[in-house]
């Protein structure tokens, strides 16, 4: 197998910050020695998660074992997806803005045999549903457990308790119309007859989308949730992990 160099368009305070941990969790273990230091195992996981690469060539280009990267990666993902923020300290920080926004987006999977639950109707294809809150500047604040892409949005906000969660903390959200009539969620979208006061609520309300997708798309970046089985348990550590790094990067 040939080996070349590459590069990984992900910022250096995100290698900084997942180094970090794993030195810290390696003082706790009491690891003596690993075939990789900690900042190459950062590194390691960094291009998997941003790339997508097989492990194989990814343990080929740090000269290490197809098994021992796989096990370094997973170790790194488990040991983010511990640190991301959970729905009620996500609460907490958005009491502090003007406002949040709430969307649900489809991650795609690879189709299964037992594909109903998995298979959303909205997107034509199979995947699961992840529901994300971001700031008014379209920074990701958290991103829910992920569940089968048949779930419509509104019922997946119910079952993570967002909408409670929001109220609770008195937070103003804005979300689509799915939402209507279920808690503290505005509108957003169009309003009926475009009255000139109305066309500029509207351009306002097609601002907010641009930052809500703006938001979907800062997950979505990551080329490794294009390439997905169908794990529920293995998907919701990996946008745990992401947002995690996105959130160490935008510190």
């Amino acid at each position: 197998m040939l080996v070349y160099p590459s590069g990984v368009d992900v910022s250096s305070s995100a290698l900084r910050f997942l180094s970090a941990k794993l030195r810290q969790r390696r003082r706790e273990l009491g690891t003596r020695w690993r075939r990789l230091s900690s900042g190459r195992q950062a590194l390691l996981t960094l291009a998997h998660l941003r790339n997508g690469h097989p492990y194989a060539q990814l343990a080929a280009g740090f000269g290490v074992g197809t098994t021992t990267a796989y096990r370094y990666i997973a170790e790194a993902v488990d040991l983010l997806a511990a640190l991301a923020p959970t729905l009620a300290e996500a609460a907490r920080t958005a009491s502090t803005k003007a406002f949040v926004l709430l969307d649900g987006t489809l991650l795609p999977i690879d189709r299964i045999a037992a594909d109903r639950p998995f298979y959303s109707g909205k997107h034509k294809r199979h995947g699961m549903n992840v529901q994300i809150l971001a700031d008014p500047s379209g920074r990701l604040l958290w991103v829910s457990p992920a569940l089968p892409g048949a779930v419509h949005d509104i019922k997946a906000a119910r079952e993570h308790g967002i909408i409670g969660a929001l109220a609770d903390a008195d937070v103003k959200c804005w979300a689509d119309k799915g939402c209507r009539g279920h808690g503290p969620c505005p509108v957003l979208g169009p309003l009926g007859a475009l009255s000139t006061g109305q066309k500029a609520v509207n351009r306002s309300h097609a601002k907010i989308r641009a930052l809500v997708e703006q938001a979907v798309a800062t997950l979505k970046s990551w080329r490794l949730l294009r390439k997905l089985r169908c794990s529920t348990t293995r998907i919701t550590s990996l946008v745990q992990a992401l947002l995690c790094l996105h959130l160490a990067s935008s510190d």
